[in-house]
């Protein structure tokens, strides 16, 4: 966490967990998300912070949406972006009431992106520094982003970069002088269901 974010206190992300899923249980009765009048919870819900929400049954991913860059109050965002990734992730089908018993929710807060300097590939893998960074990789109309829990599955530097262009639509071998990186870092908030 950078240092000039707010760590989330354990009464807060009870709030925030409960919130996503009130807000997907709202989706499945009126097809909407939860309207949230941000005016009614702690500061540290109201500050304006991006974040993505993650969705997974049975350990598999089953939606993902968020915002890199802070575009409303925290708790307004997680219930966006939890019904948006109930919803309206393209990779998936909408979620089905049948699901939501067992879903496990995830909400990666996001630091502002960080622009980063490099001269080459191998001075950018110098200084990704694994576990710890998110990552925006854009390139032309191209872009993509790992949040940092996808290091759970690439923990090696150069094959999170190579997925990460691949994602980005380009070839996992690609370089060029024109690629664009920011990196941030992520309080994350896990809820079993």
């Amino acid at each position: 966490m950078c240092s000039t974010e707010v760590t989330i206190g354990q009464p807060d992300r009870k709030v925030l967990l409960d919130t996503a899923r009130s807000s997907i249980q709202h989706g499945l009765d009126f097809g909407k998300a939860l309207e949230v009048n941000a005016a009614y919870y702690t500061a540290a819900l109201q500050a304006e912070r991006a974040c993505f929400v993650t969705l997974e049954k049975a350990g598999e991913l089953r939606g993902c949406i968020g915002h890199l860059q802070a575009v409303q109050p925290l708790i307004n965002d997680v219930a966006e972006n939890a019904w948006a990734a109930a919803f309206q992730d393209p990779r998936f089908a909408p979620l089905k009431r049948v699901e939501l018993p067992g879903l496990e929710i995830h909400i990666s807060i996001l630091s502002p992106p960080q622009a980063m300097t490099f001269s080459s590939q191998e001075d950018l893998l110098a200084q990704i520094r694994p576990g710890i960074d998110g990552l925006i990789l854009e390139d032309g109309y191209r872009r993509g982003t790992f949040l940092p829990s996808v290091w759970e599955s690439l923990p090696e530097a150069r094959d999170f970069l190579a997925h990460l262009k691949l994602k980005a639509g380009l070839p996992a071998d690609y370089w060029s002088d024109k690629i664009r990186i920011s990196r941030y870092t992520s309080e994350s908030i896990t809820d079993a269901g």
